[in-house]
């Protein structure tokens, strides 16, 4: 699925237009981006949850050549499942 897919799916199952529906869609991500870029925890209660975590920095070992290389500290978002979505899934 992607995101037209999806904005047809809300559209569908919210009784929106497609413009509304792709409104809502973008609303939606740019809070969660606003919301992981502050550093909060962003909590789908049925759903999931989206946090951002710090990688520290470590070496690593380039594949083709073999050698060690340097790789940088970065943060990176993390989803974790919750109960209602792991169950409707499987």
């Amino acid at each position: 699925m992607n995101k037209t897919d999806l904005v047809n799916a809300i559209a569908g199952k919210a009784g929106l237009s497609k413009p509304e529906a792709k409104k809502a869609l973008d609303a939606c991500i740019d809070a969660i981006v606003e919301g992981l870029k502050a550093g909060e925890k962003i909590p789908l209660i049925g759903f999931g949850t989206f946090s951002v975590i710090e990688r520290p920095a470590h070496e690593g070992i380039n594949p083709a050549t073999k050698a060690k290389i340097s790789i940088p500290a970065k943060k990176v978002v993390k989803f974790k499942a919750g109960a209602g979505l792991d169950t409707a899934v499987n």
